[in-house]
């Protein structure tokens, strides 16, 4: 080595050493006393150790190596206390992660090892060159392995405890990368590398004022880990620990075995190519990978807003792929514990829980009621979630059914209370990962099944107003249809009535046979309408012409009344059925307004873009007041024993077509009742227009 190198190497680590030393004492006199802090002060303090014992003994120091690798043990076992604390976590050290410190901590301790035996048997044998080899693949382990646990200490990390640790890692990061680049050279080289030796000092003197910008911060208090990310980057970790862990095999086995090593190193990688493929598609070693981390990494065991939004992405899931309802609730509360089976239970009529619906649960032998009266109400006056596991041991009061005892996959039944009230239960089957439920399971489950029973509650509710509204639907159909009744008997009364007189006249016996044709045939219509498959619902409109509708009901109107026809009727856009539905309604109420003999006029026309019915009577005529607030109401009527649906159920009609009925009336003087209908030539070209584009 150069004297200009000597000097830059001596010199830079003499300046390392003093500020490291600066920075030890710096932070120890801050607050606070916790074991971070101290083993801060450590890892500083053995820092400065090492760059000032480099600084006197050169790059060849005999103990140079042995100071390098206690300066790395001192900072590992720092990062390693700033994860243990992490969240506030008290309970021993994370197992998860004390495999990879201490494959980490073996690796220092073989550095060290070798080299207290090299400087015994001396540098001219042929075990020091192939030790030192050695040494520098196990430091270049070591850094990429550090280099590793700071990444996944500091991506798990919350954003605000990114930065309060982000300059220390920071530095820790350009430390070790400049270790692995050094290492790699001088292995790949095969010889030293005095200058990047002599510069580490200069580096590791710009490293400690970034490390000082941070350290007392991150020497205190406790740091907020991530759980979004922790398992990911654990996940990252775990593979640099498997290259690692192969890395140190194949070393043993070329030490070990000589001219066989390729051949055993094969199988070796072959096998563990294949338990690493075999085992990490399994379901069960992932659940209990996630289990560990929260066990371990964190304080809580729930990511509370992350169960959240599962939650309810699964209860509100659209579409129609979507399960049904029962299916979402079960999963959505099995989903919180990974449970692989459950059961729903809804209240019956005798006061029990029946069996709703199962998911992934084969064969429950529930009996019905599944769970009595008295246990439901011993349920539903606690509001507790039922640990079967305790009842089985007898450690718990609750009167479970034997069933449900019976079969040990039954884990925990968790009450579903709306408004003090039971709403069900929900039976979970244990997890893939048997564990004990713990009071951060039972607060969970416990508002879960709280929001589950306010869904159960909503959704029963919705299904009692489809049924009013199904019963209000057929009420209104048959009001409907009992105003038609209404006028079919009107017409068949005066039939029987006519036919006293002319039952030997042959065309009347002939007119009455169609009359009661006709009358069969709406009854039957009429049944039809009434039926639940029968929606009422009617054609699209089309063009169509008015004349032969208005003809037909005033021919079938006249056989009991005089109504006559006038005027030119011209074709409208609408629906035949309910043109003449209208029709019928309209003039059977003018021929009520009558008087006997009185004719009723029925008078087809336009005004401008519609086609015009008119319904003319010469009755008692109404008031504009009867007109403005009783005429189209529901169940109001001027006429004894009327129903009051007519003149309602045909402006609803009309408005179904993009019609309407205008009235003109005056006591004493008769009524004009309109029917407006769109005109064809306008509606059936903008029809056909809207098809052709």
């Amino acid at each position: 080595m150069s004297s200009m190198l000597q000097f830059l190497g001596d010199w830079g680590h003499a300046l390392a050493a003093a500020l490291f030393a600066a920075l030890a004492v710096w932070v120890s006199r801050g607050q606070g006393s916790g074991a971070e802090r101290r083993l801060l002060v450590t890892a500083l303090g053995m820092t400065a150790f090492w760059a000032l014992y480099a600084a006197f003994s050169g790059m060849r120091g005999a103990f140079l190596g042995i100071s390098e690798c206690l300066r790395n043990a001192a900072w590992l076992l720092f990062i390693f206390a700033l994860l243990h604390r992490g969240e506030g976590r008290q309970t021993a050290h994370p197992r998860a992660v004390t495999v990879i410190y201490g494959v980490l901590g073996i690796l220092l301790a073989l550095q060290i090892g070798i080299a207290l035996y090299a400087m015994e048997i001396g540098r001219d044998t042929d075990f020091f060159v192939t030790a030192l080899d050695t040494v520098k693949v196990l430091r270049m382990m070591v850094a990429a392995g550090a280099l590793l646990l700071v990444h996944h200490l500091f991506t798990i990390s919350a954003p605000e405890g990114r930065a309060r640790i982000g300059l220390l890692m920071a530095a820790l990061v350009a430390m070790w990368t400049y270790d692995l680049n050094l290492y790699a050279l001088s292995y790949l080289s095969g010889g030293d590398v005095d200058e990047l030796f002599a510069l580490r000092g200069i580096v590791m003197a710009f490293v400690a004022p970034v490390m000082a910008l941070s350290a007392r911060a991150a020497g205190g208090g406790r740091l907020r880990l991530s759980r979004t990310v922790a398992f990911r980057s654990l996940s990252l970790v775990a593979v640099g620990v498997y290259i690692i862990v192969v890395a140190v095999i194949m070393m043993g086995i070329d030490w070990i075995a000589g001219p066989y090593a390729r051949i055993i190193e094969i199988g070796a990688i072959f096998f563990l190519a294949v338990a690493v493929l075999g085992l990490v598609p399994a379901r069960g070693l992932r659940a209990l990978i996630k289990v560990q981390v929260a066990k371990h990494f964190f304080q809580h065991r729930y990511d509370y807003r992350a169960e959240w939004m599962r939650f309810t992405d699964t209860m509100g899931r659209p579409g129609e792929d979507a399960a049904p309802f029962d299916q979402r609730v079960i999963k959505a509360v099995a989903d919180i514990t990974e449970s692989q089976a459950a059961l729903l239970m809804l209240p019956s009529e005798s006061g029990g829980l029946v069996l709703q619906a199962s998911w992934n649960w084969s064969d429950s032998g529930a009996p019905v009621p599944a769970i009595s009266a008295s246990d439901a109400a011993a349920i539903e006056s606690t509001g507790w979630i039922v640990d079967l596991d305790s009842v089985r041991a007898g450690k718990s009061d609750y009167a479970m059914p034997e069933w449900m005892l019976a079969d040990r996959n039954a884990w925990a039944l968790v009450p579903l209370i709306h408004f003090d009230r039971l709403a069900g239960a929900i039976l979970l089957a244990r997890p893939l990962v048997d564990r004990k439920l713990d009071w951060e399971d039972f607060d969970m489950l416990r508002a879960a099944g709280r929001q589950v029973a306010s869904y159960i509650r909503e959704a029963q509710g919705q299904q009692a107003l489809d049924d009013a509204q199904r019963f209000d639907e057929f009420n209104r159909r048959f009001a409907f249809i009992m105003h038609d009744i209404k006028n079919l008997v009107s017409q068949l009364s005066l039939l029987a009535r006519n036919a006293e007189r002319h039952a030997d006249n042959p065309e009347f016996r002939a007119d009455m046979v169609l009359t009661l044709r006709e009358s069969v045939g709406r009854m039957n219509e009429m049944l039809a309408r009434l039926s639940q498959h029968n929606r009422m619902t009617q054609e699209e409109p089309r063009a169509m012409p008015v004349s032969p509708i208005a003809e037909r009901v005033v021919r079938t109107k006249g056989k009991a009344h005089p109504v006559e026809i006038s005027g030119e009727g011209v074709d409208a856009f609408a629906d035949p059925a309910r043109v003449e539905q209208i029709l019928g309604h309209l003039v059977q109420n003018a021929i009520d307004a009558s008087g006997p003999g009185a004719p009723v006029i029925v008078r087809l026309g336009r005004n401008r873009d519609c086609a015009t019915i008119d319904v003319v009577d010469r009755g008692c005529g109404m008031t504009a007041e009867f007109i403005r607030r009783d005429l189209f109401k529901p169940f109001s009527s001027s006429k004894a024993g009327g129903f009051g649906i007519g003149a309602f159920e045909a402006r609803e009609l009309a408005r179904a077509m993009n019609g309407r009925i205008e009235v003109l009336s005056r006591p004493g003087e008769g009524s004009c009742f309109t029917l407006f209908l769109p005109l064809a030539a306008q509606n059936g070209g903008h029809h056909h227009r809207e098809r052709a584009a």
